[in-house]
């Protein structure tokens, strides 16, 4: 009960400049499991920050759901699922592997039929290629689903961007967050302001949460270039995360003010954005 009064704590508006407005961070790691919340909880009230919620992912001791074992894929997608339950406005984010194929279909359908909303995938850890038809196949399925695909997309493996864009560009119906946009390979993401002008083209199905990148550029000498960036893939199609516990959410909203945003803008970036996607209560 005591643990439930402290969240619930955290979840209501707080007098703090950083909690004015409503707060939603889509990315918490959980590599610990259900320790990971409390000690993220702790940072927050910290920070003096008050959220309305927090999409959080868990992967069973790190970033990898690995092919072939997806009995333990499921069993991690039910503990998320169960956590979920317990705290107010953690919004859980499943995640399979694309090289399972079938299995892979079956859990997507599965975890969306109890409610989630948000799949994960991260090419880099999973060590798969986004071009895979197998990727495709899932991705396609996910948008028949209404359910987001969260890609990894920190621009640390080769064709990284672009291997995403024409992902997106193949499955227009299913909606894509890249998280980081791109981290410093960013600048590629400004084609999506000549995209919108080609005629049948581009779905605009690509969003982006700018965690992590949005610490390194702030007051930094790219710092123009990324809200430029920002600007030009629509301030509407960019969401906050912290990339806890690598980065605090106290230090991802300070750094969203450096930026130089309007207040609009960062009101956007904060909840609204997210409420829209995610279909946020």
């Amino acid at each position: 009960m005591k643990t439930l009064l402290i969240v619930a704590a955290l979840l209501l508006p707080a007098a703090s400049s950083l909690a004015a407005d409503k707060i939603f961070d889509l990315h918490v790691h959980l590599h610990d499991g259900e320790p990971s919340i409390r000690e993220y909880q702790k940072q927050l009230a910290a920070d003096k920050i008050s959220i309305t919620g927090f999409g959080a992912m868990w992967f069973g001791g790190g970033n990898q759901a690995p092919a072939g074992q997806i009995a333990a894929t499921r069993a991690h997608n039910d503990t998320l699922l169960a956590m979920a339950s317990r705290y107010p406005g953690m919004l859980p984010i499943a995640t399979v592997h694309p090289y399972d194929g079938q299995d892979a279909v079956k859990e997507l359908e599965r975890v969306a039929g109890r409610g989630m909303k948000v799949l994960k995938l991260h090419p880099h850890t999973q060590k798969f290629e986004v071009t895979d038809p197998r990727v495709g196949a899932l991705v396609e399925r996910a948008g028949e689903l209404g359910v987001v695909v969260l890609f990894d997309n920190a621009g640390i493996i080769p064709g990284d961007c672009e291997n995403l864009f024409n992902l997106a560009l193949n499955h227009a119906k299913t909606k894509f967050i890249f998280a980081h946009m791109g981290g410093l390979h960013f600048r590629f993401w400004n084609i999506l302001a000549l995209a919108r002008t080609a005629e049948n083209l581009f779905a605009d199905n690509i969003y982006f949460d700018i965690s992590a990148t949005s610490a390194l550029a702030a007051g930094s000498p790219i710092q123009e270039e990324f809200v430029w960036t920002i600007r030009n893939v629509g301030v509407d199609h960019v969401l906050l995360g912290s990339d806890f516990p690598q980065i605090s959410l106290g230090k991802t909203l300070a750094a969203l003010d450096r930026l130089g945003l309007t207040e609009s803008e960062k009101a956007q970036i904060r909840f609204e954005n997210a409420r829209k996607l995610l279909r946020l209560n």
